[in-house]
């Protein structure tokens, strides 16, 4: 069943070529799309104001010490984890810049909101957020910018003027053009998939979906798309929704789209068990790690992901530049220690950069 709210975006997939199985809801969000070029001509970079929020009266931190909290959707997973192991890889190199990661034990918005809000009083320099629904979670940040704090996010968006700065891993429509890509040359072209992902209200996971749907109509138009369930950040849900679309859709299914470093794995593991490798297709967002057994047993061909340390040290390095006044409102670009300059987009988001796609041929490179 659609929602209200979001039908005109679903009305518009379906004029637009990509075909739907009934009403099914796809799971992304109503804002607009851009979808890349289907021969890979990049897109040209549009000129935006600074959108970002601003902290009221922060004291002076240009180069003094700072205390930092970083509060991911979860804690707990490999993917933040990671996250959190480039966030003190940063405070290590800066040396004036202490970072504690607290967060939910569950994707849960109203557990992560609590944890923020306590910092708060607690009072920290510096909040780091991955957001776990981004309208949500906006009231809590500005009540931390108008106690002066600094914050910036990574991962998943907040509303923007709920922030300072986001770091983006990598551009919506370019993690879209991606997935769709690998499962088209992997399927053949044509067929039916499905997606796992974490919640309907992820922010990050419905913008990726959205420009999934709007790529795959211009490009891929014989893609037939079944399905979008949601499996929160559960090891164990995301397994069986893996399973029962496999059992549900019979040899009509043939790829999942994994939406998460949980899901992807998990459906792999889903497929492996079916006995169905080499009949559906698994494509998603992972760590390495996690998906070396079901790459090198061929099972699975790529997997799309950028470096998650490389996102926390991002982040952290961002963060510092906001206290010391060295990253302002208008700026272009940023200095990210060891990953150099880093571009400003869309206003107030900082790009870390192109999404990464690992195979059999390099997989065994990382270790994440």
């Amino acid at each position: 069943m659609l929602r209200p709210s979001l039908a005109a975006m679903a009305v518009l997939c379906l004029s637009t070529g990509l075909a739907t199985a009934q009403s099914a809801w796809t799971g992304g969000d109503d804002l607009p799309t851009n979808p890349l070029a289907c021969d890979g001509t990049p897109a040209t970079p549009v000129s935006v104001d600074y959108d970002g929020g601003e902290p009221t009266n922060p004291p002076d931190r240009a180069g003094k010490a700072i205390t930092v909290v970083d509060v991911p959707k979860l804690i707990g997973v490999g993917y933040f984890d990671a996250t959190s192991k480039g966030i003190a890889e940063a405070t290590a190199e800066l040396g004036n810049m202490t970072a504690t990661t607290d967060g939910p034990v569950e994707a849960n918005i109203d557990d992560q909101i609590t944890v923020i809000d306590n910092y708060i009083t607690k009072g920290v320099d510096g909040i780091l957020f991955a957001a776990n629904d981004s309208v949500a979670i906006a009231p809590v940040l500005k009540k931390a910018l108008e106690a002066g704090i600094n914050v910036v996010g990574y991962d998943a968006n907040a509303e923007p003027d709920a922030r300072q700065w986001f770091v983006n891993q990598a551009e919506f429509n370019g993690v879209a053009k991606s997935l769709v890509d690998a499962l088209a040359a992997e399927i053949g072209g044509e067929g039916a998939f499905a997606i796992v992902t974490s919640t309907f209200t992820t922010p990050n996971q419905a913008r990726w979906i959205s420009e999934m749907a709007a790529y795959a109509s211009a490009c891929h138009p014989n893609l037939t798309w079944l399905e979008t369930v949601e499996a929160q950040e559960d090891n164990i849900l995301s397994f069986n929704q893996a399973n029962t679309l496999i059992n549900k859709y019979g040899d009509e299914l043939k790829g999942i789209l994994g939406m998460t470093s949980i899901a992807t794995p998990a459906a792999a593991d889903a497929v492996t068990q079916a006995g169905q490798c080499g009949g559906i297709a698994v494509v998603g967002l992972a760590t390495p790690n996690a998906m070396k057994p079901y790459v090198e047993s061929d099972c699975v061909k790529s997997v799309v992901l950028w470096n998650p340390v490389d996102l926390g040290y991002a982040a952290a390095q961002v963060l510092r530049a906001t206290a010391d006044g060295t990253l302002k409102p208008g700026d272009t670009s940023v200095q990210a220690g060891k990953l150099g300059e880093l571009q400003v987009i869309n206003g107030s988001e900082i790009l870390l950069g192109a999404p990464f796609v690992f195979t059999k041929d390099n997989i065994a490179d990382f270790d994440f």
